[in-house]
């Protein structure tokens, strides 16, 4: 079995057009998504999510690259240091 690491993205969606192309790439990962949780923080127009994953390194980086070359979404990676 392929070692995997826990993460936690965190992402901005600050263009509201970007959400379907970004629940596409999620539904890409979702065998290893966790959870996720998504918050409208209507005050300054944006959402604020956070998606807690168990993968490979590599696939970890693969998921962040495609989120943030979404036009109007950021995107911000923390690894544990458990691995599997």
């Amino acid at each position: 079995m392929e070692e995997t690491r826990v993460a936690v993205m965190a992402i901005i969606v600050e263009n509201d057009e970007a959400v379907e192309e970004l629940n596409g790439v999620l539904h890409e990962y979702s065998q290893c998504i966790i959870g996720r949780m998504g918050v409208p923080y209507r005050a300054r127009g944006i959402n604020v999510m956070s998606i807690a994953i168990d993968a490979p390194e590599d696939d970890i980086s693969a998921l962040a690259g495609k989120v943030g070359n979404i036009q109007g979404v950021s995107v911000k990676t923390a690894y544990s240091n458990v691995g599997a």
